[in-house]
């Protein structure tokens, strides 16, 4: 315990060392995000699904903000490392693969967090945001920042340059999110592109958190959390055998 403990303090402090770049940013991204599609279409749109339209889209702002610290704090530190070749004495240290990759994985887990939660008490501030299913939303915010964690880990592994891991966030993560019914319900949408939300992963995700803000869902909570429990353990399993193996890890 006290090797992951340092391993995840090492994590944390390298984040918290650079807190305009790391806390303010993302505050900033989506303080505009709120102001624009909130104030500015809010009142265009009017009610989606029986709820004002702001306060629809915030549930997916704060998992939004959740995913992307939580994916680019990892893949970003390892592929720093990586570089440095820092991540050779932790190789060869007395910490287990299982160890190493547990601490990468809550250092971008625990900024993810922390980003969501000032986000949530900022959104508050501003409008009546309801906790309708807490019992589900816990839960459903564990998995997702458990599951970006991992996929910002799995980046960082495979890169090779800084640019693989501005493409997989420019190109694969954001389209994912933004594609994934942050900003808009499914159901509105004409086929078939409603149909080809349902392979979007992100779906089932902003579904789950939306549905434990306000009680409301494109599809069953049910199979959304089935889904993204086997995708987060697949994916960490997948990330420990490279650990394991030492793959793109080791000189």
């Amino acid at each position: 315990m006290v090797r992951l403990f340092s391993l995840t303090r090492r994590e944390v402090n390298r984040f918290l060392k650079i807190p305009r770049q790391t806390i303010g940013a993302p505050l900033l991204e989506t303080f505009l995000y709120i102001s624009i599609f909130g104030a500015a279409l809010g009142s265009r749109v009017g009610d989606l699904d029986g709820v004002d339209y702001v306060v629809f889209v915030i549930p997916g702002l704060i998992m939004m903000a959740f995913a992307i610290n939580a994916f680019s704090n990892n893949s970003s530190s390892i592929l720093q490392q990586k570089f440095q070749r820092a991540i050779d004495d932790q190789l060869s240290s007395p910490a287990s693969p299982g160890q190493l990759l547990i601490a990468f994985t809550l250092g971008g887990f625990l900024r993810g967090l922390l980003i969501a939660i000032i986000t949530f008490i900022a959104a508050s501030l501003l409008v009546d945001l309801p906790v309708e299913h807490a019992y589900i939303l816990f839960p459903a915010l564990f998995l997702v920042g458990w599951f970006f964690a991992q996929l910002g880990v799995f980046v960082g592994v495979r890169a090779e340059q800084f640019d693989d891991v501005s493409f997989a966030q420019t190109f694969i993560l954001q389209p994912l999110i933004f594609l994934g019914g942050v900003f808009y319900s499914a159901s509105l949408l004409p086929e078939p592109y409603q149909t080809l939300t349902h392979f979007n992963p992100v779906y089932y995700m902003i579904s789950l958190v939306r549905y434990g803000f306000l009680g409301v869902a494109d599809i069953s909570i049910w199979l959304s959390l089935g889904i993204l429990t086997v995708a987060c353990a697949a994916i960490t399993l997948v990330n420990y055998r490279m650990f394991k193996s030492g793959y793109k890890l080791r000189s």
